[in-house]
């Protein structure tokens, strides 16, 4: 009994209870027709009435996601002793975020070829599911398009407009500004500092919050989609699950090769961000949450969580990378087109580019997924074919993407000689 109220008081255990309990009920009320209890259809009960309630969670977080990344930037820049240190750390983040994603197309593209996921597909199947769902156009999208756009001309535009990517430019510049001028905005910076802590306390009271939203998500996920259309696009379902299992161990290689230390305790405290980027295919939506844990449990110091994971949620996506470049290759196999090397080369190009401009909450992938198919010249109604599995894999997808984020973090920090190893390997905590 003990242990189970010790368990209870554990934000992680409340949101996996909270998962478990809304796979359940979704199974179950689901099926349900307008003649039982409920008095109406299952999926219309879940859709109208639990739905909002996880709705609401992620309308709560999505409120202080502006907030949280320009303050937390802002104020993780103007903590470094110098732009030189900026420079340093951030070339190295910038730079691994960029080969991991790389990488991570790569990979996709070796299981897409190995496995042939589109080879076989029942397009009728298929179709009978894809009818009512758009699919996103790229007619606009471009590299260049992408590049340019990330200067904000208007930085409050950029705020209210949602636009992360142009935010964490403004942010940067601020923050570099603030570095230069030093003691002259001593206050200023003062300032920007508690204005990131008061983000963090909000969105800790908003946090308290995931086990409700996790489960009204998850009872409507599972409730209206069920596993009909997964059963239709299985092969893709595995060859993506596959791709995105060894990338997970591949993050584990890394702190060996890299960080010359176990992966265990990382994988052991990682566990409470990866159950809610899993439950909430955001990785906006965990990142107050892993920056907690990766400062507090694993030892990373507080400017390099402040910079580099903010960064890495708007700009490193590796389990999207991975799904961009299966997708891509799903499409070109179900359409019997034939790509060459350089079709290859520029997909990884594009999926790399699409993994950062993907907006890093449910859904973003499918709208850059239309520049990586218009690179190849593949068709892009097949967008509409995995819009119904899209929701399923974008959380495993999203669990991916900030475990990635965080190993990052973590290695750019031992290297800059300000890791606490002895935290990290502490497993009580």
């Amino acid at each position: 009994m003990t242990t189970l109220k010790s368990l209870l008081g554990k934000l992680w255990f409340r949101v996996l209870l909270g998962l478990l309990l809304g796979i359940a009920f979704g199974f179950y009320v689901g099926p349900l027709k307008a003649d039982s209890f409920l008095c109406m259809d299952g999926k219309v009960f879940l859709t109208d009435y639990i739905k909002p309630i996880g709705t609401v969670f992620i309308n709560l977080i999505k409120m202080v996601v502006v907030p949280l990344i320009l303050f937390s930037l802002v104020a993780g820049i103007a903590s470094m002793t110098s732009a030189e240190s900026f420079k340093r750390i951030g070339l190295k983040a910038v730079g691994a975020y960029l080969m991991t994603g790389a990488f991570a197309v790569c990979i996709g593209l070796a299981f897409a070829t190995l496995f042939h996921p589109g080879l076989g597909v029942d397009m009728n199947t298929v179709k009978a599911h894809a009818e009512a769902v758009s699919a996103p156009s790229a007619a606009e999208f471009s590299m260049v398009k992408l590049f340019v756009g990330m200067v904000p001309t208007n930085a409050f535009n950029a705020m209210v407009d949602d636009n992360i990517l142009q935010v964490v430019v403004f942010a940067i510049f601020l923050g570099i500004t603030l570095v230069k001028l030093g003691d002259k905005v001593r206050d200023l910076t003062r300032l920007v500092q508690q204005a990131a802590e008061l983000v963090f306390k909000l969105i800790e009271t908003i946090v308290s919050f995931s086990p409700y939203g996790v489960f009204a998500l998850t009872a409507w996920a599972v409730g209206t989609q069920g596993m009909e259309i997964l059963l239709a696009l299985l092969k893709l379902v595995g060859v993506v699950l596959g791709a995105l299992f060894v990338q997970y161990l591949l993050f584990g290689l890394m702190i060996i090769v890299f960080g010359r230390m176990s992966p265990l305790p990382f994988y052991r405290k990682i566990v409470e961000a990866q159950l809610l980027a899993f439950s909430t295919s955001s990785s906006k939506a965990t990142l107050s949450t892993a920056m907690r844990i990766v400062n507090e449990r694993m030892g990373v110091s507080k400017s390099s969580t402040s910079f580099v994971l903010p960064l890495g949620t708007s700009i490193n996506m590796d389990g999207t990378a991975i799904y961009l470049g299966i997708c891509a290759l799903f499409f070109a196999q179900m359409y019997h087109i034939t790509l060459d090397a350089h079709h290859y080369l520029v997909l990884v190009l594009t999926a790399t580019l699409g993994s950062i401009g993907a907006a890093g909450i449910p859904g973003g992938s499918l709208i850059m997924m239309g520049m990586v198919l218009t690179s190849v010249g593949l068709p892009l109604e097949g967008i509409a074919l995995i819009a119904g599995v899209d929701r399923i894999l974008d959380m495993l997808r999203t669990t991916v993407n900030i475990t990635g984020d965080s190993v990052i973090t973590m290695l750019v920090d031992k290297s800059e000689g300000t890791f606490d190893k002895q935290l990290y390997l502490d497993m009580e905590r």
